[in-house]
């Protein structure tokens, strides 16, 4: 039986394709392909990668040599995760974005020694705050 909340795209052969996307986020399709539009407005680069620690097809958003998103794809929604070093969490609480999704970042527990800024992209409503966040860490260094 497949499990609804499971990593879509596991299969090492299988390269994600826009028809295969489309497939499995449905309509949260559309808010991807505006995320993308983000991606190209601010320069950034992707590339799909099978990642064998995790065992799944990442999307690996870049700035020249810097990783800004790491992207994957759910059944139904895109998860998109930035990394933020402990030294940039507090400049988080400066941007124009709502106030729970400050605190959800305040509260995510540390990934190594950074805090990671989850967000499941379902629909485009979450797309100005995506690119806020993704604004300050390619300013921040």
């Amino acid at each position: 039986m497949e499990r609804i909340d499971a990593i879509a795209f596991t299969d090492p052969s299988a390269v994600p394709d826009d028809a295969q996307l489309e497939r499995v986020l449905g309509a949260s399709y559309e808010a991807y392909r505006g995320l993308l539009g983000v991606f190209e407005k601010r320069g950034l680069t992707y590339e799909w990668r099978y990642y064998s620690d995790g065992k799944a097809w990442l999307c690996k958003v870049r700035k020249a040599a810097r990783t800004i998103v790491w992207m994957s794809a759910w059944r139904g929604f895109m998860k998109a995760t930035i990394y933020f070093p402990e030294k940039h969490v507090a400049g988080i609480d400066d941007l124009d974005i709502p106030e729970s999704d400050k605190e959800r970042v305040r509260n995510a527990a540390n990934v190594g020694k950074s805090k990671p800024c989850v967000f499941e992209i379902r629909d485009s409503d979450i797309l100005d705050t995506v690119e806020a966040i993704i604004v300050y860490k390619i300013a921040s260094r």
